[in-house]
């Protein structure tokens, strides 16, 4: 995708073994775990948030999405196989921008700005965030 404009980066923080157990004794505040989300997010222009088995539920994931947010970020959910709509997390259907299947078509153009939402099996489903117009 370089070939094409995309500068892609995999934003995961990935823990040298001695920091990860630093992580499971709760040795590492949360503040700097903050500051380490907020920066892998300050250089993209999009989001993407997988959404996978119990995705809703994982620490940080409603933090990261809220803060990509404040900082007006492009926020993409893509189900990944075997994602269901069970899975989104609170702040996806919030401030969500897309939410697509696991197709490359797809993907690209909510990163492209489409803002499409889909089921995980591709069809359309209703925007999450969209209001109600009423004519009086």
């Amino acid at each position: 995708m370089a070939g094409k404009g995309y500068d892609v980066r995999n934003s995961s923080v990935r823990l040298k073994p001695e920091n990860q157990r630093r992580m499971e004794e709760k040795r590492v505040s949360e503040k700097v775990i903050q500051r380490i989300l907020s920066i892998k997010i300050t250089w993209a222009s999009a989001v993407v948030v997988l959404i996978g088995k119990d995705t809703h539920a994982r620490p940080w994931v409603n933090w990261e999405i809220d803060k990509a947010n404040e900082q007006g970020k492009r926020i993409i959910g893509v189900y990944a196989r075997g994602g269901t709509e069970a899975d989104i997390p609170p702040s996806l259907e919030k401030y969500g921008s897309a939410i697509v299947g696991w197709n490359t078509k797809s993907i690209m153009a909510a990163i492209d700005g489409t803002n499409e939402f889909q089921q995980p099996n591709g069809t359309p489903r209703v925007p999450p965030t969209s209001a109600s117009s009423y004519t009086c």
